[in-house]
């Protein structure tokens, strides 16, 4: 495979036409976007999100390269990896555990990276081995890390970026620890969605250094790319969210399975019912709505699963991760939504309460919260730091 396939083909093209004209690709970056495909880091068969059928396919470039090659310049997410490896098969497998992210995801994680030539760069999360390669064609292959807790995955990405000729610094380990032996570095970028930012990761960035990753609560499998700048005496950082995304979590950060029979026990007398007034849009909005990511800073240790929708009705169901409490808000069409709940936490109560605080601050979206991390631990705030809680 030459290296003009790979790069010179009208679906690229347009690819970079969108991802400029959204926004996401920046004219400093356009080089670095022309000169390193994505389709020279992604395996023969791999398993594309496809839009129109809402779900992952798998595509084989040996059998049709045509589509392989059509996904690969595609703004879509590409699985490279099931269930961590255990995975055979062309179907794809249970739990998506690497992948390639969208390309407008990677170029608006890039821009507000605001990486310089001759930054040095540490990344969690290899994955294919693309976005390193990219911040190599920006800053320089010899200021750049990269860390891969999965050993397979490292060392494919590692192959690819030495067929490439992007000779990248690849380390197989846990990227929650980062990587002191290549501290310290301007500029730190993570490629997994974390539930805890490590304080390691400001200890190995510079004074005035940005750490850039996707960070969330277990309320839900959805991210939010938070911009951390360290501060002049390296006892902190701290920065807005610029925008929802939805990441694979790192691995140590992934959240248990919550059994809901572990939860919902017993009989009709266990449980208070009540109703709400809030209605099914006004609560959950769409997939990424600014309300449902103010509820997951305002409600700790809970988890929550919207159900299929069936005649009218939908279920949304919340569990305390803590201790055994549960709830659940029935929204039908046209109705009153009911309510049940059980447990020490009275949790609806709580995230009604999150709801009516967030119409009170007046509907923020991502851009107006932020956070904070110390060797203490991570807080969120609102406009200000200086009015946080803990996270």
């Amino acid at each position: 495979m030459t290296a003009n396939a790979h790069q010179e083909r009208p679906s690229r093209t347009e690819l970079g036409r969108v991802l400029m004209s959204g926004g996401a690709l920046l004219s400093e970056w356009a080089p670095s976007f022309t000169a390193v495909p994505r389709s020279a880091f992604l395996p023969d068969l791999m398993w594309p999100f496809d839009m129109d059928a809402g779900t992952s396919v798998a595509v084989s470039r040996a059998d049709d390269p045509g589509a392989w090659f059509g996904y690969a310049d595609a703004d879509v997410p590409v699985v490279t990896q099931w269930d961590d490896g255990q995975h055979t098969g062309t179907e794809p497998g249970q739990v998506s555990t690497s992948s390639a992210s969208m390309p407008s995801v990677v170029f608006r994680m890039l821009r507000d990276l605001d990486v310089r030539p001759g930054d040095r760069v540490l990344e969690v999360g290899t994955g294919t081995g693309w976005n390193a390669a990219l911040l190599a064609h920006r800053t320089g292959a010899e200021n750049v890390v990269t860390v891969e807790v999965d050993g397979t995955v490292a060392e494919r990405a590692r192959l690819a970026l030495e067929r490439f000729g992007s000779a990248v610094t690849v380390v197989h380990g846990d990227g929650y620890e980062g990587h002191p032996e290549g501290a310290p570095y301007d500029r730190i970028i993570v490629t997994a969605g974390a539930r805890h930012i490590p304080f390691a990761w400001v200890e190995q960035a510079r004074p005035g250094g940005l750490i850039v990753a996707p960070w969330g609560t277990h309320y839900g499998n959805g991210d939010t790319v938070a911009r951390l700048t360290v501060a002049e005496d390296a006892q902190s950082a701290s920065g807005p969210f610029t925008g929802p995304v939805e990441f694979m979590k790192l691995r140590a950060q992934r959240l248990s399975p919550v059994v809901h029979g572990d939860y919902v026990t017993g009989g009709p007398g266990d449980r208070d019912t009540s109703s709400t007034d809030l209605t099914e849009d006004a609560f959950l909005g769409d997939r990424f709505s600014p309300q449902r990511f103010a509820v997951s800073l305002r409600v700790p240790h809970c988890h929550h699963v919207i159900a299929e929708k069936r005649d009218g009705a939908r279920p949304v169901w919340f569990y305390g991760l803590t201790d055994r409490s549960w709830a659940c808000v029935m929204f039908r069409d046209g109705d009153t939504a009911r309510v049940w709940q059980s447990g020490p936490r009275r949790l609806w109560d709580e995230i009604e309460a999150a709801h009516q605080w967030w119409e009170n601050e007046g509907k923020p979206g991502h851009e107006r919260f932020g956070l904070t991390v110390t060797a203490e631990g991570q807080a969120v705030w609102l406009d200000d730091p200086g009015e946080s809680w803990p996270a």
